[in-house]
């Protein structure tokens, strides 16, 4: 059974707006969240990027539902004793009810220390040691370590979990749910990929969560969502390592204008068609997710939300 969730974008909208959504996904029969964090928006249009534990706070105290870290990295700009520190305190202010989701990050939100932005295959190696530190720190006991990449020093998490607080790997390719069936909890990944879930399973991943997301722009005017897609979130089609790599907003814009109005129109689901929306949340169902996140781009949310809940929701659910 495939649970559906509504995704909060930190790079889009306000404090204030994502926990208006996230009481509207509530009401809408979405059973739980998930919410990006980012140092940065991927450009200036998105125009947002609330510290997603100040978020994590105040969901917990406006809805009930679980939230997911999709994905905190825990490796550049914050080190993952520190990383560990505030996922602990979300699950415990959340009842237990809390789950980070991890990735090895893009340098638009890491390079904002001053720090090398290391290779992919360095990267992958510090996420590994990191994921290992914060399990440690999660049972509440005295930690020292002295690695390849981190040190910690006479550390104990005072605000535990109470219970399991699992980590869930992302990943983009056979070779990173593979890392992920070895190292997290759960698997991570955006595309709603069969083949992929399968790598995921055979490396050790059977009987794990598998979490997908998927960004619609749900409109009366189809050509109206359409530009708002392609104004907002080209970012998202743009191809290979660049969404790693490159450094800044601006530089996510100029590499979007390769992004064409017509690409978009073909990848996002926008417009009012409702078979249209089902199918495209239901072919992670398919390809063997357990949770996916849908994310409504622009400011149509009430609209969006009011779909989702009387036509979508229950066609998927049946």
């Amino acid at each position: 059974m495939t649970d559906y969730g509504y995704f909060l974008s930190c790079e889009e909208f306000t404090p204030a707006e994502l926990l208006d959504q996230a009481r509207q996904a509530q009401q809408a029969g979405f059973t739980r969240l998930a919410i990006s964090d980012h140092f940065h928006p991927w450009n200036d249009a998105q125009g947002s990027s609330p510290f997603v534990w100040s978020m994590i706070g105040a969901l917990s105290q406006a809805v009930d539902l679980p939230v997911t870290t999709l994905v905190t990295c825990p490796t550049v700009r914050m080190h993952p004793a520190v990383t560990a520190q505030a996922a602990a305190t979300s699950s415990v202010l959340l009842g237990g009810r809390f789950a980070l989701g991890v990735g090895t990050g893009e340098a638009l939100n890491e390079h904002v220390n001053g720090d090398r932005w290391p290779s992919f295959a360095e990267r992958a190696d510090m996420l590994e040691e990191a994921v290992g530190v914060m399990r440690e720190l999660f049972t509440g006991r005295l930690v020292n370590h002295r690695g390849r990449h981190y040190a910690v020093d006479n550390a104990r998490l005072y605000t535990a979990p109470a219970g399991p607080l699992p980590i869930y790997v992302s990943g983009f390719g056979p070779k990173a749910a593979e890392v992920a069936g070895q190292l997290g909890d759960g698997f991570v990944t955006m595309s709603p990929d069969a083949d992929l879930v399968a790598a995921y399973r055979d490396a050790g991943g059977t009987g794990k969560t598998v979490v997908g997301g998927v960004k619609v722009c749900w409109s009366s005017n189809r050509d109206k969502a359409v530009d708002t897609a392609h104004r907002l979130w080209p970012t998202e089609l743009l191809p290979g390592e660049l969404a790693q790599i490159l450094p800044t907003p601006t530089h996510f814009e100029q590499a979007s204008e390769l992004v064409t109005r017509e690409m978009v129109a073909d990848a996002v689901t926008c417009g009012d068609d409702e078979d249209e929306h089902i199918d495209t949340v239901r072919a992670y169902q398919r390809a063997g997710f357990d949770e996916v996140y849908i994310g409504q781009i622009g400011p149509d949310q009430e609209i969006f939300f009011d779909a989702y809940r009387e036509l979508v929701l229950p066609a998927l659910h049946r």
